[in-house]
């Protein structure tokens, strides 16, 4: 299991953006008023507007696993609590579970 990403959800892209590129130095990799990625070297920092379920400043994080059918299969060896199960979303496959403190983390085949 690596981590592949980490997903900042912000009230202000416009300003967010301009924070990470402008303050930090981050690089952009991709821009969208929905979307937005910047390179970090070997995991991205993706940027979402805030919705009903994620408050600005929250992070989530992005795992990938060489075989996400066998990961998921071993949810119940693992004690893990899938919210959504092998999806295809977004050109990929992803899953999504509850870590340690309850926040949702997505996983997808590396």
């Amino acid at each position: 299991m690596r981590l592949t990403y980490a997903i900042k959800y912000v009230a202000d892209m416009d300003r967010a953006i301009a924070f990470h590129r402008d303050v930090l130095g981050l690089a952009v990799k991709f821009q969208s008023p929905f979307w937005t990625e910047f390179d970090t070297g070997g995991t991205t920092l993706a940027l979402h507007p805030l919705t009903g379920d994620h408050r600005a400043g929250e992070v989530q994080l992005g795992f990938a696993v060489p075989d996400l059918e066998g990961f998921y299969a071993a949810r119940e060896e693992k004690g893990l609590d899938f919210t959504m199960p092998p999806t295809a979303q977004f050109g990929r496959t992803l899953a999504r579970f509850r870590d340690s403190e309850g926040a949702e983390t997505t996983v997808s085949q590396a």
